[in-house]
């Protein structure tokens, strides 16, 4: 059973601002929260690492668009996207990373993609652009303030626009003490099913459940 949680420092979910907030599960290393609201599961602020050893993680990363591999792991979202897409309209690939390769795909098709990302391409003037889609593979987890940079994607955002992610989605207690996904120490927030269903909800958007991993939002 969920314990509440006392420290009031932490009673906040980041997601809806919530204060139905409980102990999920704590391992050796950190201690992860849980919104009785939306259903994030999240690390607390003092666990999170500092932004020099966050870009350090990042750092060792190797997403190369040249990469057999790491495309076919790609195209699992790009491939279902590009159904839904016409050619030469633009797009976003926020998160990008150090080797862009999303937005490399998607560009092959026709697209015209802008990239964003706090260490690598911090360029501000994606934030006074609209877009027909906005894409966000393996970055979601990573968000300090899910709430305020959900509202700026969705802001972002042109009516009819998809905003398509890719994370690993929280099953259930029980397998979420043995997942892998949770010993990433960049990995602090914690989708599930229930959590886009609040989202989908919250932003008046449409919800598909692409693969596992893959989650369109679609602006109505």
């Amino acid at each position: 059973m969920d314990t509440p949680l006392i420290v009031e420092e932490e009673s906040c979910c980041p997601l809806c601002h919530g204060n139905d907030v409980h102990s999920f599960f704590t391992d050796r290393k950190r201690a992860y929260l849980r919104c009785g609201h939306c259903q994030l599961v999240f690390v607390p602020r003092r666990y999170w690492l500092s932004a020099q050893d966050e870009r350090a993680t990042y750092d060792l990363h190797e997403n190369n668009p040249d990469d057999p591999g790491y495309r076919r792991f790609l195209s699992r979202l790009a491939t279902p996207l590009l159904e839904t897409l016409e050619p030469h309209q633009k797009g976003l690939d926020f998160g990008c990373g150090p080797g862009p390769a999303l937005s490399v795909l998607l560009e092959e098709q026709g697209l015209h993609m802008d990239l964003y990302d706090p260490f690598y391409h911090d360029d501000s003037s994606v934030f006074s652009k609209t877009y027909d889609v906005i894409t966000a593979t393996e970055v979601v987890e990573h968000l300090h303030a899910p709430h305020r940079e959900f509202t700026t994607l969705f802001n972002l955002l042109r009516k009819g626009g998809t905003l398509a992610l890719m994370t690993k989605l929280v099953i259930d207690q029980t397998a979420f003490q043995k997942w892998h996904y949770i010993h990433d120490p960049t990995h602090i927030c914690f989708y599930s099913r229930s959590t886009f269903e609040y989202l989908a909800q919250r932003f008046h958007a449409g919800l598909r459940f692409v693969a596992n991993d893959v989650i369109f939002l679609e602006k109505k």
